[in-house]
Formats: structure tokens, sequence, C-alpha cells
């Protein structure tokens, strides 16, 4: 028998490391070779690699959320014969949003081969063995702490035993596979405290330790950096949709067979590319390092998408030239492929100006992030009936706030008020969307 040793590929990103997110084989496993080995993230994309060759592995290097160098080893096989090579490299596009959006990044499955789950803790280094079987309930003493870190129980539990005083060596587990859980630290502890274990209420101490890898790091980085650098402002405007919300339910009502459903989104769209072109310096991406404003003639829109690894922004490109089926259709395309984990890294990066909405969850008002390095977003808030005064009368009226953020150093407060109520016009006209200025 020999040794391979599987060294991190470069994958051709022209990157020196790696971030490792998510193992799948622990040691002693015996694999087959191009089983599934591990998830590493670069900056641009997610990959996995699968195993070189069969045979058992003996140990890996890293865990979740580690920086790997290309290059370095990364797992050790035990093999017919002994060597050391690359494996071959499968890679899907899921780039980590290149263009991350707005509030916010982190981290789901389905499973073509390319998983980022946030926070997700995958199987251990190293085999875990059956926990020592003792005295479930021993008597009170002055416990010592051994040789317990090896046995089988949740972050919590062994912060909660260890602020205890209690030697996990010395609790039986009723979990499955032997795992130690909260309950029977609590049957240790009846003879101490029992008598306060008798009411219906009882205290809690634990806390679950989640490391910040993957999609949803990348997220929180991008975040810190958008707020880091950006002077952001905020603008709130309410509108009345009361005619949008009667044309669009006409318009599906009316639509054909091959059509999509119009949700608000396509009409938001649609207004904003009839306003930008009077506000130029809105539809920009800032290059803060060189100094550099880059306006665009082109409204290429992020739509800041929810999906189980994270807020993702897909970009549709030249909304200018769509109408509002044609936006409609790209969105529920792209929202589609992002929550697969198809999405290619042009379809989520390059925006222009991008729209952040938390659909019915939209409350009164938001702040949402600039996707940095764009200049501005347009947040939607929840649609809701409510009274208002028109005419000199109360009458009920489907209202719903823009809550917006700005680049201070980009867009004056003047000019982003101007731009909220040229859009607030257009929605509140919805005649004016569909006449091309």
């Amino acid at each position: 028998m020999g040794q391979y040793v599987f060294k991190l590929p470069d994958v051709g990103e022209g990157t020196a490391e790696a971030e490792i997110v998510a193992w799948h084989v622990r040691v002693g496993d015996i694999v087959k070779e191009d089983a599934p080995l591990v998830d590493v993230m670069t900056d641009k994309a997610t990959v996995e690699m699968t195993a070189p060759v069969g045979g058992k592995i003996i140990s890996i290097h890293g865990e979740p959320g580690d920086m790997a160098p290309v290059g370095g080893p990364i797992a050790v096989f035990e093999t017919e014969a002994e060597g050391e090579a690359l494996a071959p490299v499968k890679q899907e596009a899921q780039p980590p949003r290149a263009e991350s959006a707005p509030p916010p990044a982190a981290a789901p499955e389905p499973k073509p081969r390319i998983k980022v789950p946030a926070g997700a803790m995958p199987p251990g280094a190293a085999p875990k063995p059956a926990p020592a079987q003792a005295v479930a309930r021993p008597e009170p003493r002055e416990p010592a702490v051994k040789e317990w870190s090896q046995a089988q129980a949740s972050p919590a539990v062994r912060a909660r035993a260890q602020k205890l005083g209690l030697d996990l060596g010395q609790v039986r587990g009723t979990g499955p596979d032997g795992r130690i859980t909260h309950e029977d630290l609590d049957a240790v502890l009846v003879p101490a405290v029992g008598s306060r274990r008798g009411g219906a209420v009882a205290e809690k101490n634990g806390i679950e330790p989640v490391k910040v890898i993957g999609l949803r790091r990348k997220i929180a980085e991008k975040m810190q950096d958008a707020k880091r650098r950006i002077p952001h402002f905020a603008y709130v405007e309410e509108a009345d949709l009361t005619e949008l919300e009667e044309l669009r339910a006409h318009l599906n009502a009316t639509k054909r067979t091959d059509q999509p459903k119009l949700t608000l989104l396509p009409f938001l769209m649609r207004a904003l590319v009839l306003s930008l072109p009077d506000f130029p310096q809105i539809n920009a991406r800032f290059d803060d390092e060189q100094g550099v404003v880059y306006r665009h003639e082109n409204v290429d829109i992020g739509i800041a998408t929810q999906t189980e690894n994270g807020l993702i922004v897909p970009v549709v490109r030249h909304a200018e030239a769509r109408d509002v089926w044609d936006c409609a259709a790209e969105v529920s395309r792209l929202a589609a492929a992002v929550r697969a984990n198809t999405a290619t890294k042009d379809e989520l990066s390059g925006s222009t100006i991008t729209i952040t909405s938390l659909g019915a969850l939209g409350g009164i008002v938001t702040t949402p992030v600039i996707n940095h390095p764009e200049v501005a977003i347009i947040g939607v808030n929840k649609l809701v009936e409510r009274p208002v005064v028109k005419n000199g009368a109360i009458v009920v009226r489907k209202m719903m706030n823009l809550s917006s953020s700005f680049d201070h150093r980009v867009v004056d407060g003047y000019d982003a008020a101007a731009f909220i109520q040229r859009v607030k016009g257009m929605l509140e006209h919805p005649a004016a969307l569909f006449i091309e200025r």
C-alpha cells in the first residue's frame, strides 16, 4: 500500500489560495475515483474538487473557512501505489456575488455538483470514537475536566458542559450514535440542582458558534466594504399605486398564455429606464481608486434576489431595450438560474443600478446598502391600502414607499429627490410608462 498526496491545483483563476467551503469526506472514508471530495471558493466561483484516485482517506488538511494555498497538500489517500498528482477540477458557474447586493450578503442546496452552504458544518476531519459509558447520575462531587474533546456533542452542549465544569467523558449520550444532548447533562445535574428544574420553565445557556464561511463571508465582506467606502444617504417617498395596480391586474387577466405574469417590478424598471437619461450621474459606477465616475447609457439593472445561499444580484442587461413583458420574463429566468446555482459570472456582474425588494415583508422604510461600485439603489417597500386625502376627501388608496440610498460623493441630495419624484410620477400615472420620450 502507498500514499497519494492530493495538492490543491491552480483552478485557472490566477489566485494563490482558495477558501475551503465544505468537505464531502472524512478521515477513514473509502472513496472512488472522481467522487466528490471538497468544495473550495475563489474570488470568482465555487469549485468542486473530485478524488484523483480511489482509496482510503487517511488525512485532510483544513476546515471549512480555512484558506488553502494552491500547490499545498489538501488530502492524503492510502492507495495501491505511491505518487503525487493534481486532481481533475470540475467547475460550474456560481460566482459568490461578483456584484453583491444590498442587503445583504453569507449562506442551501440544489444539487448540481457545486454547493455553497452558508454556515454548514461538513463532517469532521477525524473519526469520532463512541462516547465512554459511565454512570448517568453520579454523586455530587468536585468534577474534573478530563479528555472530553472527542466526545460527540454539539458546540452548545460543549460550551454548557465547560461552564458547569462537567466531564463529558463521564456522561452517557442518548442521542443518535451516542451523541450527548442537553437532556443528558440535565440527568447528571439532577441530584445537585434538581429542585431548580422542577418548574415548567428552565434556564437556557446554550451558545452555538457558526463560522462565517463561503458565500456568507463574501456577502459580509462586500457589505462591509460598501459601508466603509461609500457615504450613504437615504431618501424615502410614498407613491399612490392604485391606478398602476388596476392596470397590472388588467394586463395579467388579458395576457397571452406565453407571456409571464406581471409584478410591480417590471413597471418600476420601466420607470427607471425613462427617468435615468435626465439623471446620468445616477446610472453610474464610481471607481473611487482612480477618481472616475463612469456614466452609462445602457441601463443594466441588478435585481437583489434571496436564495437559500444568501442574497445574490443577477443583472437584467439593456433594460432600456425591453418592454414590461420582456423585463418580467428576464427577471423570472435569472431568479430561477441563481436559485438553481446555474447563473454565469456575466449574469451576476456589471449592473449600473440595483433594485432591492423585501416583497410582502417590505415594511414601511428600509435603508438599503449600495451595491458598490454603483452609486444608487432603489428599495421597494410593502404595498398597503390606507386612507389618504385626495381632492379634499378621505379615500382608500394603494400606497407604497420607495426607500432609496445614494452615494453622496457623486449624487447631490436635490438630484436624488428630483429623480425619485420623476419615478413616482410615472408610477402614479402609468400611461407615461408607455410613451417614448
